[in-house]
């Protein structure tokens, strides 16, 4: 239940605990953005660290970051709550973004600049150790941030009854990450270049320390969920009492199984989970036999589970097909920051006679992109919808999420056509044999590309994590939030195999990602990829038409009395069925 009671339900939560909550998110990702858009250049240029180092080093920060929001979801779940893990993960945060400040400022901690009177020194135990220190105190502190802000943020809107206010809060979310990104990748990058790495990280810095300035001081105005336990803890004793009861005969009617309103209490605030006829053999989790109660009546939780427990692993069971798609988005999309910058630097970037832009700005397009989607999606396309299907929410998340992978597949389709175009450009001015020889066509034939990757995540990216908050069982809400960034870590780990594979199997037959680009045969990648991808939102399809939503007990705080969700009803028990 909310720690504050709820009688203060209607004075707290709501979108005015929006501009406390998001600042400390877009501080997070401007942080992180501005030191990540350039920091192989930080590596190799300011501390001399070979480029093979820095690579691992940089990948292993990357998958530590991706990872630690599962461990920062559990301990929020469990004891800590939302609002303290944000906080405590914040100030550790602050203090790598300090610690990383520091080291860019004083000459001490950083090796001299090469000279022709001076050969390079690479960076000393002392100043690696300092550097490791500040990218550990950053990973752990997104493990906090990461998971904890979207659940956090959409329980102020969903339990103070906001849930229909025509700016959806996970596109509200999407569209205030994709800001600070855009920004970093400009102003921060401009300014680590051409003023100094100090203000570069400086200034991330600071306005990370205002953010968390703002979000405790909107304490007051939080509606704090209770931590309900270790939900791992709770989901281990129904598999270990459904396997101790697998010779148990089941009742036929659910109703004989086991319940306990007050046990579920603190996990099942906006109602309980209701029985369904899937995934029968855990059932017998919540069978009563002798010996699962105790004297004094509480039942012994590694023999007996109620109803509502046994539907929570239920429920984390059927997420995960559709959760899985998310890691091949990722796949299919990585190579937009490796490949698609290579063929960027192979092609004209002029703007002016003059200036020419970096081969990484790019991918501003895709960002661009999807902020002005997710404006047009929330503005037009839902109200629009709204009168065509008559949900608040115009189609559900799933068809949106469906919608996202089959626009995906264009962004492929486009790279493998340019791709063709481009080394044709190069075989007709005879420069297939000169890698680092400027191709005469313009850059700006990637912008399809890049600008259809940003619509894809306006869809599939917003509704992904939608379906993530909405279907996970109230008390693991953090930890589901945590899976949406797993599903990342994931994709990307796939896409390094994805490219080691290809280039194993091809490099005796022409090899497709030589580092000749004009002699490779990226285009087939591309084509591979988009085959994936069409067999991604086959599975897709397939997983969505069989998904059963979970039913939940709703009960009006003016009438506790089951009622029924007009808008997506209940196939079979009249209760509202939760998702959109």
């Amino acid at each position: 239940m909310a720690e504050d009671g709820r009688g203060k339900e209607t004075k707290q939560g709501g979108l005015k605990t929006m501009p406390f909550i998001l600042a400390n998110e877009i501080c997070d990702r401007f942080a992180t953005s501005g030191f990540s858009a350039n920091k192989i250049t930080y590596l190799t240029q300011q501390l001399h660290m070979p480029l093979v180092q820095a690579s691992n080093t940089l990948t292993n920060f990357g998958g530590t970051s991706s990872l630690t929001p599962i461990v920062g979801a559990l301990i929020a779940d469990s004891f800590a709550g939302r609002f303290w893990t944000i906080t405590v993960g914040s100030i550790i945060y602050q203090l790598g973004m300090m610690t990383l400040t520091i080291s860019a400022v004083l000459p001490s901690l950083r090796p001299p600049p090469c000279s022709p009177q001076q050969p390079c020194r690479q960076a000393s135990s002392l100043q690696l150790a300092v550097l490791y220190l500040s990218l550990l105190c950053t990973s752990i502190g997104s493990g906090g941030i990461r998971p904890c802000v979207v659940a956090f943020g959409a329980d102020q809107v969903e339990l103070q009854g906001d849930a229909g206010h025509k700016w959806n809060f996970f596109n509200l979310y999407f569209f205030s990450m994709g800001m600070p990104v855009l920004l970093a990748l400009t102003v921060v990058v401009y300014i680590q270049e051409h003023v100094g790495w100090g203000w570069g990280f400086g200034i991330p810095t600071v306005a990370m320390c205002l953010s968390i300035i703002a979000f405790v001081i909107g304490y007051p105005l939080y509606i704090k969920m209770k931590p309900g336990g270790s939900p791992l803890t709770r989901l281990t004793q129904v598999l270990v009492a459904a396997f101790r009861k697998r010779d148990v005969v089941k009742p036929e009617d659910p109703s004989l199984l086991y319940e306990d309103k007050e046990l579920d209490a603190d996990i099942s605030t906006t109602g309980r989970l209701l029985h369904t006829n899937q995934l029968v053999f855990l059932d017998r989790a919540a069978v009563v036999v002798e010996g699962d109660i105790e004297e004094s009546g509480q039942p012994r939780l590694w023999r007996l589970s109620t109803v509502h427990r046994v539907e929570e692993l239920k429920s984390i069971i059927r997420m995960i097909p559709i959760w899985s798609v998310g890691i091949f988005v990722v796949t299919a999309a990585s190579h937009s920051y490796t490949f698609a910058i290579q063929q960027a630097r192979s092609m004209d970037r002029h703007l002016t006679p003059k200036f020419q832009i970096p081969p990484a700005t790019i991918s501003i397009f895709t960002v661009m992109t999807m902020l002005l989607s997710l404006a047009f999606y929330d503005r037009v396309f839902v109200p629009v919808a709204r009168r065509i299907t008559g949900k608040p929410s115009g189609i559900t998340y799933l068809q949106r999420m469906g919608i996202g992978l089959a626009i995906s597949n264009l962004a492929n389709v486009a790279a493998a056509l340019v791709e063709t175009k481009r080394k044709a450009v190069a075989a007709e001015h005879g420069l297939l044999d000169m890698p680092d020889a400027t191709i005469p066509i313009s850059v700006f034939w990637l912008v399809p590309q890049y600008a259809i990757h940003g619509l894809a995540d306006a869809f599939s990216s917003v509704a992904h994590m939608e379906f993530l908050y909405d279907q996970s069982p109230e008390s693991m809400r953090s930890t589901a939030a945590a899976l949406f960034w797993l599903a990342g870590s994931l994709g990307n780990y796939l896409g390094t195999l994805l490219v080691t594979l290809v280039h194993d199997y091809t490099k005796e037959k022409g090899d497709w990602l030589q580092d000749n680009i004009n002699r490779g045969k990226l285009d087939y990648y591309y084509w591979l990829v988009t085959g994936m991808q069409v067999f991604n939102l086959g599975y897709y399809i397939i997983c969505a038409m069989f998904y059963t939503f979970k039913p939940l007990e709703v009960a009006k705080p003016e009438n506790p009395s089951k009622v029924v969700d007009e808008e997506v009803g209940a196939k079979e028990v009249e209760f509202s069925k939760v998702g959109t």
